[in-house]
Formats: structure tokens, sequence, C-alpha cells
């Protein structure tokens, strides 16, 4: 487990920094070219496509915390077939949102030349990206100490061109405003979506940040609200202050505003903050490069060279390089355009994924599955947005099309003969299918991984409850009975691990229940008795749904911690109780208790309660 670093500033400045790139300095030239004025409506309506997935990606970071989460819990969910082309997808994705930052770099160069034809672009480009290769190989802190700064600066120049922008708008530069129709803002919507592709890399630190379940949710959304504006408002006043001929398929739009408003010490300025975002990005992508593939390393799905680290630098040079020589091939190989447009097909494919994800590990009904935050309105809202992805990567045209078909097939050929052998690991898509097929089924390891996932997360050592909870019987009871047969099962249980006589216990059950009821509530029941010897307690669950009966006075108790403890451990036998009722009185405790679908289950539940632990000093 990595060292939780990260507050809640480090995720907003990581996502901001990430989104305020290529999507915001390089893209709209390109994108009014083909939607006109409407353009503004494009990055409006991925803005709010954007917001399920968000919300998707918060659950499942804030339940599953790990380095490379975007594949990590995808492969957890929909399998190691779905695993290996979202981690690859993830792994291509943030090469082409990279190369695309490269692209800026030498698009920046191009427009201070006068040259801006696409051969020096890419020459630029691909110059940048050895850079950045070079600088990776040698470092691994890359920028991350100026981010904060960086992005702040960046939000505040463009806060001050869009304030200076407005009395200078031409209304006659919005019409017309859709020219090309309205179809065309859709297609155009789809190819910006690259634009909001850095927001979601934020879970991939998600095993670093404080307070994850708080900090991670609110930095991507704050992130998202702020930037999402600055797109529109930036894009808006850019089509207002800049000519139409000008600004369509320019490489460098927000410059030829800001030269519009300001003049040229104004271009400058925003030509500077732009090659600064190209570079936090550029360097950001091939750093993180090596997140995902070392993940997938891990899990035997890529080879296990790609997690090797310099012995001097300590970087994943393998990693660096192959993402690196990727980068370069696909500037060489793509017009922008079609980068543009394969980086954001790729993109909503992972966003597909992701929202498949969370459906499937919502209704797993594996209870050690314990996201701090829960996406609203699944699984209807995750699967509308699926059906809306699937429409906008048909809209993007035949090569992103061919090419996210190309790599989805490789993907697929590479699972089935290299990773298929290798691995033999239970997702949360067939536990789901054996939980519909069968009542009966046993443990899986997803959910051994998942209960050590929140222990960590949520920093739980266990203490001595936790330890006695680990090794005790649980009883789960189909059968409506009555408390004698309680007491009677529960001796039969309890004398075997005290080696004490199970009619004695049965008496001292009897007599304890005859002196005061144990039933502390409806529904639940809390049978101890004190037993001979020194140092001894032990504690049995049981649960049964058709219920215990107690006496005609209570209703049927379904749910029983049932004590055993010697005179000399009467003060823990008070702490014992004081940590049942902080467990049972958890909001979601009678949900789950009766939710869970075997032995296992139950334990999670009392194992993973959020109560406060006490250890010895």
């Amino acid at each position: 487990m990595l060292k939780k670093e990260l507050g809640l500033m480090h995720v907003f400045c990581i996502a901001s920094g990430a989104m305020i790139s290529s999507g915001l300095f390089v893209l709209p030239g390109i994108a009014f070219e083909k939607a006109g004025p409407a353009v503004v409506f494009s990055y409006a309506f991925a803005g709010i496509l954007v917001i399920p997935v968000i919300l998707a990606q918060s659950e499942l970071a804030t339940a599953m915390p790990r380095s490379g989460a975007s594949y990590f819990f995808v492969e957890r969910s929909l399998g190691p077939l779905a695993g290996t082309i979202a981690g690859l997808c993830v792994w291509m994705a943030i090469a082409l949102k990279a190369a695309f930052a490269m692209i800026g770099i030498g698009a920046l160069a191009s427009f201070y030349t006068g040259n801006e034809s696409q051969a020096l672009v890419k020459i630029v480009a691909v110059a940048a990206c050895l850079f950045f290769m070079g600088f990776n190989l040698l470092s691994a802190k890359g920028s991350g100490s100026i981010q904060v700064f960086l992005v702040f600066g960046l939000l505040l120049i463009l806060t001050a061109y869009c304030f200076r922008s407005v009395p200078r708008m031409d209304g006659s530069s919005y019409m017309p405003f859709a020219p090309q129709g309205w179809n065309a803002v859709l297609a155009v919507t789809g190819m910006v979506f690259v634009s909001y592709g850095g927001l979601t890399g934020a879970v991939d630190i998600a095993e670093e940040v404080q307070q994850g379940g708080r900090n991670l949710p609110l930095g991507m959304f704050l992130a998202f609200a702020i930037v999402n504006i600055f797109y529109v408002v930036v894009v808006f006043v850019t089509v207002g202050v800049t000519k139409p001929d000008q600004l369509a398929g320019s490489l460098a739009p927000i410059g030829l505003g800001g030269e519009a408003v300001f003049g040229r010490i104004g271009r400058d300025i925003i030509n500077i903050a732009a090659f600064l975002a190209f570079a936090t990005t550029a360097n950001a992508g091939v750093l993180s490069s090596s997140r995902t593939p070392m993940a997938m390393s891990r899990d035997g799905l890529l080879p296990g060279l790609l997690a090797r680290t310099s012995r001097r630098f300590k970087t994943p040079y393998i990693a660096i390089l192959l993402t690196g020589s990727l980068m370069i091939t696909l500037i060489v190989v793509f017009s922008v355009e079609d980068l543009i447009k394969t980086a954001s097909t790729i993109l909503i494919l992972t966003f597909v994924l992701t929202n498949a994800s969370v459906v499937i590990m919502r209704f797993s009904g594996m209870q050690a599955y314990r996201p701090k935050f829960k996406i609203p309105l699944n699984p209807y809202l995750p699967i509308v947005c699926i059906i809306i992805y699937i429409f906008l990567i048909v809209e993007m045209g035949i090569v992103p099309l061919i090419t996210a078909g190309v790599f989805a097939v490789a993907a697929t050929l590479w699972y089935v003969f290299y990773v298929q052998k290798r691995i033999d690991r239970q997702s949360a898509i067939v536990y789901l299918v054996k939980n519909i097929v069968s009542r009966h089924i046993g443990r899986s390891g997803l959910e051994e991984e998942l209960q050590h996932i929140a222990l960590e997360r949520d920093e739980i050592t266990p203490d001595r409850f936790d330890r006695l909870v680990r090794k005790c019987p649980i009883i789960d009871i189909k059968s409506k009975i009555t408390a004698k047969q309680l007491f009677h099962t529960a001796s039969t249980e309890m004398a075997k691990r005290l080696d004490v006589d199970e009619k004695h216990l049965y008496r001292l059950f009897l007599e304890r229940e005859r002196e005061s009821a144990t039933v502390v509530r409806p529904g639940l029941a809390i049978p101890h008795i004190v037993v001979e010897g020194d140092g001894v307690f032990d504690v049995l669950l049981v649960r049964c749904k058709k219920g215990i009966v107690f006496s005609e006075l209570h209703e049927p108790v379904r749910t029983a911690f049932v004590l055993v403890g010697s005179p000399d451990e009467r003060n823990y036998h008070l702490r014992a109780l004081m940590i049942i009722a902080h467990i049972v009185s958890e909001p979601d405790f009678e949900q789950r208790w009766f939710a869970a679908k075997n032995i296992e289950q139950l334990r999670d539940i009392v194992l993973l309660s959020g109560r406060q632990r006490e250890h010895k000093k």
C-alpha cells in the first residue's frame, strides 16, 4: 500500500492540470471548423456526459483504491478479458492524451514560425516526446512539485482573458450558429471528449489519497465543475473575438484570441500558459504510463519485465520506452484530427467498461464491496450512458472506429494466447452469475481481496474483538426455532471450543434467560453467560431470517451475538456489549446482514464495521 500523502487540493490540481491542455489550447479551432459557433454546445454536452463517469469512477475508486485503478476495477468486475482490453485501452488513452499534448507544443512552434504545416508540427511533437521520455527515464518526480501553482496560474490567466474579451465580442461571429447542422455538433461532442480525459485519471492515484472517500469524489467534481465552466466560457469568448476564417482549423486558437484582445503581449502570455499546460500534461502522461502496465504485470496480464525499474534512477524504463515509442508512432502515422478522434474513441470505450463495472460490482452481492461514495440511480444511469457513448463512437467516423476495433481485437488475441493460460481469477460478474444460478456459493478470492483492500483503505488495525470474530463459529439457521433450541445449538458449538460440558452450558443459558431477558431490542438478542476459569472469552454469531421465539412479549429475534466469558473478563464483557451496539447501529447493518449469501459474508459485515478500534499502548 502506497503512503497516503495527497489531499483534496492535490486531487483537484492533478485532475484540473490534466484537463487544461490541448483540449482547450488546440482543439477549439479544429472543432469550430466542423461545428461552427455551436462548438460551445459540443463542449457543454461532452461535459454533461462525463458526469456519470465521474460518479462511477468515484464509487469504484473509493471501494478499490489501487494504483492503476482505471484498469484494476474493470478487471476485478468484468474479468481478465475485459481487464486486458480495459488495461490496454487505458494505456493507449494515456499515450494518445500525451501525444495530443506533444502536438500542442508542435502547434505553438508552427504558430511562431508562421508555418502551420503538419510536417513541422509533427517534427516538433516527436522531439518533445523524446525529451520527455529522457526526462522521465532520469527522474520520477516530474513536474508534480509545481502542479498547484501551475494550475492556479493557468486559471488566473484564463479568467483575465475572459473578462477582457467580453467588451470586444462581435455578435456577428456567432452567425450562422450551426452551419453544418446539429448532427455535426453531436459528432464534435464525441471528438472533444478527449478534453476531459485527464479528469478521470485522478482515480489512478486513489491509493495515495487521504480520506479518499471524501477527497477523491469531491476533488474530481470540483475540477470538473470549474474547468468545464472555463472550457465553455473560453471557447465562447474566443469565437466572439476571433475572425471565423482565422479560427477555423487553427492549432493555436486561444493564442489568436489573446492577440485580438491584448495584442502581441497577450498572445505571448496565453501561449506561454499553453506551453506550460502542454508540458505538464505530456510529462504526466509519460510518467503515469508506468502505472497501468505495472498493475497489469502484477496481475499477470503483461510480462513481468514491464514492471522492471532502473537500478540507478528507480524509474520503470521499459514501460516508459515502450509508451514513448507508441506515442511517436501515433504522432507520425495519424493526422491531428484522426489522433483526436481516436483518442476520444478509446477514452469513450474505457468509459463504457467503467459504467458496466459499477453496475456489476453493486449487484454482485459481495459484502466486502464497500464504496464510500455511491453513484445514484444505479443501474439506470450507467446503462443509459453506455448507450449514449456507443452512439457517440459510431458518430465519430470510420478511422477511429477501425482503429478502436483493431485495438480491441489485438487485446483479445493477447488475452487468448498469453493471459488465459496464466491466470484463473474469479471476477464479480462470474460471482454474480453463480449467485443467480445457485443460492449456495462459496467464498471467492475476490471477496478476500476486497476485504483486505477495505481494511487498508480505512486503516483498520484489528483489535481483540476482530480477532475473536475472525475465528468464531457462525450459525445461519434456515427455519423458525425457539430460544431453547438456540441455546442447545449454541451450547453444542461452544462446548467443543471451550472444553466445557455441553449440558452445563445449556443450563447456564436457561438460568441467565430466566433472570432477565437478553433481547436488547426488537429482532436482536445478546445471550451471555459466565463460566469458570481464567481468561475465557468467546463469541458466536447467529442469523435466523425466519426468527427465534424468545417469548410472546418480543418479536422473533433474527440476529444474536452469543457471549461466553469467565469472571475475570467482566470488563471486556462490557466492552464487547458496547462494540456490538456500535456494529448493529450502523445505518445499513440489517440490510447487509440479511442480504449476505454465506457465513463468510456475515463475518465480513462485522469485521468491516466502521466502529472505533481500541488497542493496548
